[in-house]
């Protein structure tokens, strides 16, 4: 038995409270970014996560003498031993992220054994430098894997992929055969059943935020931390939400949502051709903790400082001040009477001069400009 299946097996047991939970069992919106269509000229993944694991934290696990490699990811702020990462970037710069998938799995392996997601993509982290390392890994891991999800990976040669992945097999999408250098999943598989599964919707919203951008190296992390996070754009009804004059509108299909917990950009390296073995301490995490709307972005490395306090999970009961100054200001955006707090959303908070979205976009802009390399 080979390393890699021994720590899946090993951690799937462990984890298995913690899956149960199904902590991913809802709505996520992501894209692939290829280093032609990126302002910077490198390579991006984007994860808008949605989860019912409203405290989300930041840590840095350090390299080990077996072999792991060290890693920046975003976990649970219940995760205290950091066993399952819902996105991430390793030292060697291999990154990695998902979105659920609901129409893919077409097997009797029953709920308990599923939602392992988070417990690959820790696998993922700790032992893929490539991915083709990762492709190797989903080619020789134990059946069945207990996922059923769409994967999205970048390394430090520049290459991009999604693998729409269940109990037995997967399907690669490569991003380099993407005309527009940029791919976008949400919580479906384009290799799965069609008329199933969830996001049809929200990836129109991306697609159409997206558009303006396509065609020009002109994608930036702000882009999708500012913009597409916070968009309340609708594709079915063809308009911004935001610009009505209703003082409320239904939370339903925007990407984000009452459930989105965080909004991340891994941001690579220019793609090499003999990548560095450290390539991914040059990676940057933009991470925005909580409703995107009402975060703060701040970024992380790979590194043993490179991850700032108010992203860990100093605060009591293991969360992050950055997500819980979030959470704050959530709270007052969903704040409807009569047991709906979670189905209206109060857009005089948001909008406005002093509304949350152009308070905290001026503020996130300056932490770009501060800390964005050219």
């Amino acid at each position: 038995m080979n390393p890699c299946t021994r720590f899946f097996l090993r951690v799937t047991l462990c984890a298995l409270p913690l899956t149960l939970l199904s902590p991913e069992a809802l709505p996520c919106t992501s894209a692939i970014v290829s280093a032609r269509a990126s302002a910077s000229g490198r390579p991006m993944l984007w994860k808008n996560r949605d989860t019912s694991q409203e405290d989300n934290k930041v840590a840095y696990v350090p390299a080990t003498p077996e072999g792991e490699l060290a890693y920046v990811a975003l976990f649970n702020a219940s995760d205290r031993n950091c066993r399952e990462a819902w996105a991430g970037m390793n030292s060697a710069g291999f990154a990695i992220m998902n979105t659920a998938s609901y129409n893919l799995k077409a097997d009797a392996v029953p709920a308990k054994d599923m939602d392992k997601e988070g417990v690959l993509m820790t696998l993922a982290l700790k032992h893929c430098h490539t991915i083709a390392d990762f492709e190797q890994l989903l080619s020789t891991l134990p059946r069945p894997m207990g996922v059923e999800a769409n994967f999205g990976v970048i390394d430090a040669a520049g290459a991009g992929a999604y693998f729409e992945t269940d109990n037995y097999s997967f399907t690669r999408y490569d991003l380099a055969d993407e005309p527009s250098g940029v791919i976008v999943r949400t919580n479906y598989s384009h290799s799965g059943r069609p008329g199933e599964g969830y996001g049809q919707i929200r990836e129109q919203n991306a697609l159409h935020l997206l558009r303006p951008y396509l065609g020009s190296p002109s994608l930036t992390p702000a882009v999708f931390t500012e913009e597409l996070s916070c968009s309340f754009y609708h594709s079915l009804l063809g308009r911004d939400m935001m610009a009505e004059p209703a003082d409320w509108i239904i939370d339903q299909d925007f990407i984000p949502r009452y459930t989105t917990t965080a909004s991340v950009v891994i941001e690579g390296v220019i793609p090499q051709q003999e990548p560095r073995a450290d390539a991914g301490l040059d990676y940057v995490m933009w991470t925005a903790l909580g409703y995107p709307p009402c975060a703060e972005v701040m970024p992380a490395m790979c590194a043993p400082d490179g991850v700032d306090p108010e992203l860990q999970g100093l605060e009591e009961g293991g969360t992050s001040a950055l997500c819980n100054r979030a959470k704050a200001r959530k709270a007052e955006v969903f704040s409807a009477p009569d047991g709906n707090r979670n189905r209206y959303v109060n857009t005089a908070s948001l909008r406005g001069a002093n509304g949350y979205l152009p308070t905290l976009r001026r503020q996130n802009r300056q932490t770009y400009e501060k800390f964005s390399r050219r």
